[in-house]
Formats: C-alpha cells, sequence, structure tokens
C-alpha cells in the first residue's frame, strides 16, 4: 500500500507539508482551524489542490482568526462564494463559518480548541468521528481522521522508516504517549 512518505518527500508541493507539519503536534488555534478547514474543503478533491489554494484560503478566512470567521455575516458568505482562489461550495463555506462559532463556544468549558481535544483524548477513531459528528459541521470520518493524525492525535501520518517519523516522535505526539496510559 502507497504512503504519504512515498511520493511527498521532494515533492514541490507536497515535501514541505509532510517533511514540517504532517503529524506534527500542535496547539496554534489557527493551525487547528486552517487544518480544519482544509480538510472538509479537500473532501472530494486533491490534498495537492488544497496545499496549493492554501494562501488563498489564509487570506479569504483572515489567517484563519477563528474569533474573525465566527463574526462573519451574509457579506462575508457572498465574499467567500465568490472568491476564485477558494473552494467555492456553499456547504464547505457555511461549514466553517459554524465551526468558527462553535469553537468559540467550546471555548467557554475547555479554554481553546486544543483544550477541548486535549481533554477527549484518548479515544479510538469512531469515536472521534461521532463527537466531531456532533459537534462540527462536515466532519465524516475521513476528514476527522485526517485532521486528527494531521495534529498528532492519530497514528499513521507517517511510517516508522521515514526520517520525519523520527522528529515527530521525538515530540511526544499524543498518540504516542496515549500508548502508554
Amino acid at each position: 500500500m502507497s504512503s504519504y512518505c512515498d511520493f511527498a518527500p521532494g515533492h514541490p508541493v507536497h515535501a514541505p507539508y509532510h517533511d514540517n507539519e504532517y503529524g506534527f503536534p500542535t496547539d496554534d488555534e489557527a493551525v487547528l482551524f486552517e487544518r480544519l478547514i482544509l480538510e472538509i474543503n479537500q473532501a472530494g478533491l486533491s490534498w495537492e489542490l488544497m496545499l496549493k489554494k492554501r494562501d488563498s484560503f489564509r487570506a479569504a478566512y483572515d489567517g484563519f482568526d477563528v474569533d474573525r470567521v465566527a463574526a462573519y455575516g451574509e457579506d462575508d458568505r457572498a465574499r467567500l462564494l465568490n472568491d476564485a482562489g477558494i473552494v467555492r461550495n456553499r456547504l464547505k463555506v457555511n461549514a466553517a463559518i459554524e465551526n468558527a462559532r462553535r469553537i468559540v463556544e467550546l471555548r467557554r468549558d475547555y479554554g481553546s480548541f486544543a483544550g477541548w481535544i486535549a481533554a477527549q483524548h484518548p479515544l479510538p477513531k469512531e469515536d472521534w468521528v461521532k463527537l466531531f459528528r456532533k459537534t462540527f459541521k462536515f466532519t465524516g470520518g475521513e476528514i476527522v481522521g485526517e485532521f486528527l493524525m494531521s495534529i498528532g492525535y492519530l497514528p499513521g501520518a507517517h511510517r516508522e522508516d521515514c526520517p520525519v517519523f523520527r522528529r515527530i516522535a521525538s515530540l511526544a505526539p499524543p498518540w504516542m504517549t496515549a500508548e502508554k496510559r
């Protein structure tokens, strides 16, 4: 079975993400929100397209500032749906705005999006999927799995023989520490 580690290294679009972001733990809210938005928008499309459009997404969604996106109104929704630099899908745009609002709500009890994720850990993937479906919009199994792998909460981002795997392991991602509990 082919892995991201087989073709991403050295690739002009995939390599930087593979080598420096994918699977690395993070608690930066803008990064977490960006990953969630990109995973949602990738549904039915290629990850390479998302990486190519990433700067446009960043500009369109105010640097993935959760508070700013949560405050979006109809003018912003219309602006996003007319922005050729991003994926102009009404369900995905609506999910981004609604999910920002839900992250703002989660802060009340958990302090941050990262705090909410950490408070749920560890869970098997199927329970994560149920939780995300209950909490957020447009979060099916593949989206949730990739999102959580990308931030170090589920294993599988890299093969063990990939040099990036060792770098990530040295950071003790949540999925590795959960096995020791």
